[in-house]
């Protein structure tokens, strides 16, 4: 089977973007068509300022969420990140390989950086190597295909790259992973910008649906969601962004089509009624399932802990083989050097 792998990071409520972007093609068809690994990027989390503690609930409460979206542990891997060392081990040999250059290319750190020196702060260097450890995720399961949205299809490209150029040099030691966006629903927008993607990192709490949101309050953002001047339902990403966001997210719910949709509807108040309880109700069993697993949470643990074993063994040997490739001692090798010296000196 080939090999799939992707991962949320921990760094706010998982939203509605992730969900119909993602997570419903992750529980409905990758983890029935592929060996697949779900991970919840912890240490991603610490490129940036941080609350330990919020890290280390949004991390529960990420991995809980995948698993009320229909992730089923007999059938796919989740685990966290950093409960796995194959990923810090690899990614170092991996910074050995890339460059200076590439990393600074990245258009997140670019953005990022840019926003963190506007704000007069300072820059930390794991924002400039994460990509590479995002790599490290990647190359250390022999990953055939990353599903992505557009925004991270650049550092597939590289791991692509660190890939090719390891294995020229040290010999054929990784698979050379693609990257394989979703279809449909690739990027749900703001519903206050709908010019930017929904984020989980974004401050504008009222342009964003969380996957936690109470109805009442996924229909008061609804219904409050930017639309466009005109009365005409249309669906014109370019002309209409606002009416062509919310099309896509009824379609998206539905399972209907943008184009077609945007002639059923007269007016935008009726679009955005249809689109709230569209919502509502595509949320409603994931919410279910989120408060049957938090009452136990000794079977989320398990899972977790479960995954990080199985994960652990897929990884060791692609890392292993990666540490001989580039020529460091093997472990047991060195051990036996040094007890042979030790018996030399002694006599």
């Amino acid at each position: 089977m080939k090999r799939v792998f992707s991962g949320v990071k921990p760094t706010g409520h998982l939203t509605l973007g992730n969900y119909l972007g993602a997570m419903r093609r992750w529980a409905a068809v990758d983890q029935h068509e592929a060996d697949a690994l779900f991970c919840i990027v912890d240490l991603h989390a610490l490129t940036v300022d941080h609350d330990p503690a919020r890290v280390r609930r949004l991390s529960r409460q990420a991995a809980t969420l995948l698993l009320a979206a229909g992730l089923d542990p007999k059938l796919c891997t989740v685990f966290v990140q950093s409960h796995v060392d194959e990923h810090a081990r690899l990614s170092y040999l991996l910074e050995c390989v890339a460059t200076d250059g590439e990393m600074r290319r990245m258009i997140q750190y670019k953005e990022k950086a840019a926003r963190e020196r506007g704000r007069g702060g300072s820059v930390r260097l794991s924002l400039l190597t994460y990509p590479v450890l995002m790599a490290a995720d990647i190359l250390a399961y022999g990953t055939d295909q990353v599903p992505v949205g557009d925004d991270q299809t650049q550092h597939v490209e590289l791991a692509r790259d660190l890939a090719v150029r390891f294995n020229q040099r040290y010999g054929h030691t990784f698979v050379v992973p693609r990257a394989t966006p979703p279809q449909v629903a690739a990027r749900v927008m703001n519903l206050q910008d709908p010019t930017a993607k929904m984020g989980k990192s974004d401050n504008s709490g009222p342009g964003i649906v969380y996957l936690l949101d109470e109805p009442d309050v996924v229909r008061k953002k609804v219904m409050r969601a930017v639309t466009d001047s005109g009365r005409e339902v249309v669906y014109d990403r370019a002309a209409q962004p606002g009416v062509a966001n919310l099309l896509e997210i009824l379609a998206a719910c539905t399972g209907g089509n943008p184009s077609e949709l945007s002639g059923v509807y007269e007016s935008y108040g009726a679009l955005k009624s249809a689109t709230a309880e569209a919502v509502v109700e595509v949320l409603r069993p994931v919410q279910e399932k989120h408060r049957e697993l938090c009452a136990d949470p000794g079977y989320v643990e398990g899972v977790l802990r479960d995954g990080a074993e199985r994960a652990r063994a897929m990884a060791r040997p692609v890392v292993d083989a990666a540490y001989r490739a580039i020529g460091l001692l093997p472990a047991s090798a060195a051990t036996t050097a040094a007890a042979a010296a030790d018996i030399e000196v002694t006599a």
